[in-house]
């Protein structure tokens, strides 16, 4: 077995609050480090409370928010007015950055499995921002939360019709397609008729599934039987890659339509330095 394939499954072997733990404790001296130099921000966790995305100081990590933020302007053509739903939550990178974004007549509302994610963000943010509200839903996620409550079962906690933009950054990538279908619907249900949805994934087709199973390192071997493939069978959500077909089958049951596909650079063995994001970024609204 390939090194990253055995040091992927020791790593997943473990429970979500064991992998919490260890990032805890591995970034412990580099987080007391950086706090008596001085080079910590308010909103920004620790990098052993960061478990999404790599564990990088706040200068770094308040960029990446910075980043999101012109991504969602772009491409979604998010206004400083808009409703906004941040599925995902996580621990406050693109709401950070959306703090000086958003006018008083916009909102933000955020909701995320990990309780301690939630608890940060409201702690800083929504303590000083009476527009901006983190809600923590307790959802099984074989990575992240060991509640037995299914989102399959989660109805969005908000009124019809409420939101102009809805965005998720690496959701979909760690959820199994049973679920991405059911957020799909509830997702319809609480945007606006004209609103726009923003989602990343690892997507592939035909021309290149045995590249995505077989490349070097950042791979999917494990075949699921209808249009995806896993990193792990250990943790189902490990990460999740989907076919492009399937996708667009799922969108369609929802009633919804997809606007446009932005690839990211997740597959390139050289950098394309034209894409400005890792995972790929599907734009879709209501059919």
């Amino acid at each position: 077995m390939k090194k990253t394939q055995l040091l992927r499954n020791l790593w997943y072997g473990l429970t979500s609050n064991q992998r919490f733990l260890i990032r805890r404790l591995y970034y412990l001296p580099q987080d007391v480090f950086d706090k008596l130099a001085g080079r910590t921000h308010k909103y920004v966790p620790p990098r052993g409370l960061i478990y999404t995305g790599s564990a990088i100081s706040a200068k770094r990590y308040l960029r990446q928010g910075e980043l999101q933020l012109q991504l969602l302007k772009e491409e979604i053509d998010l206004k400083p007015s808009d409703k906004i739903l941040d599925i995902g939550s996580g621990v406050g990178r693109t709401a950070i950055a959306l703090t000086s974004y958003l006018d008083k007549t916009g909102s933000y509302d955020g909701f995320d499995v990990v309780k301690k994610g939630v608890d940060w963000c409201n702690s800083g943010i929504g303590n000083d921002f009476s527009n901006f509200n983190f809600k923590y839903v307790p959802l099984f996620n074989d990575l992240y939360n060991t509640s037995k409550n299914s989102s399959l079962d989660f109805e969005f906690p908000y009124e019809e019709k409420t939101f102009t933009k809805i965005f998720t950054f690496s959701v979909f990538t760690h959820m199994p397609l049973d679920e991405i279908q059911h957020y799909f619907s509830q997702m319809r249900s609480v945007l606006t008729d004209d609103g726009l949805c923003f989602s990343t994934f690892f997507l592939y087709d035909s021309n290149d599934e045995d590249y995505v199973a077989t490349r070097k390192d950042f791979n999917f071997p494990i075949k699921g039987e209808d249009g995806f493939r896993l990193m792990s069978e250990n943790v189902k959500s490990g990460n999740i890659a989907i076919h492009k077909a399937k996708l667009d089958e799922m969108l369609k049951r929802s009633n919804l339509k997809k606007v446009k596909v932005i690839d990211g650079f997740w597959k390139d063995d050289v950098r394309d330095a034209s894409k400005k994001e890792y995972q790929d970024i599907v734009v879709f609204k209501k059919a």
